[in-house]
């Protein structure tokens, strides 16, 4: 379980393919300080560290993860996000985030606010309902706030340290971004079209 606020960032150092699957080397400030089986979000999604060396850490995605998130588009020297699971003894700053991304968005728009920067998203059309006005959501593993709610479009706001301190700044029109929608709300929805059953 993840809250959604950004720890450091990552660089991909090597991407290894073996069959479907594709292994990760990711070299971070943190990677010293992960363990082996550790749970750790990258970009939002929870994968397991597999290994520990010079300042890098190792994960594999399989099939299943690389076609529902982004990861099957990373390269050597992209930026990702990284953030380790919460601790139950301190304080949740974001929202509560499971690293299970649902889908990927593309964001269609990027727009200066001189001083804060506005981002619009376009998600399939299957996940609108999970959308609300002021609701939360993880972006690439980020807690944010929706507004401007459109069917299948949202827009969030970054403010100077959010935009400095994760991959917003990477983000541009046509990146695809991980989505993972707030879990409450995805069980409200599933409660809601079991009763329409």
């Amino acid at each position: 379980m993840f809250t959604g606020i950004i720890e450091d960032q990552g660089i991909i150092q090597q991407i290894e393919t073996r069959g479907s699957n594709r292994t990760f080397w990711v070299k971070s400030q943190i990677s010293n300080e992960l363990s082996i089986d550790q749970s750790l979000a990258h970009n939002g999604v929870c994968l397991t560290v597999e290994s520990v060396a010079g300042g890098c850490h190792s994960v594999t995605a399989i099939a299943e993860t690389l076609q529902k998130t982004n990861l099957g588009l990373w390269q050597v020297n992209d930026t990702i996000n990284l953030e380790r699971c919460i601790t139950m003894n301190g304080r949740i700053d974001g929202h509560f985030v499971q690293g299970h991304v649902d889908c990927t968005a593309e964001c269609i728009a990027r727009t200066d606010r001189s001083g804060s920067w506005e981002f619009r998203f376009r998600i399939p059309e299957q996940f609108a309902g999970l959308i609300i006005e002021k609701g939360s959501i993880a972006i690439n593993g980020i807690s944010l706030t929706i507004f401007n709610v459109g069917n299948n479009e949202f827009s969030v706001a970054i403010i100077p340290y959010t935009f400095t301190h994760t991959t917003m700044n990477t983000i541009d029109v046509a990146s695809i971004v991980n989505i993972e929608f707030d879990m409450v709300g995805k069980y409200i929805t599933r409660n809601y079209q079991l009763q329409k059953l």
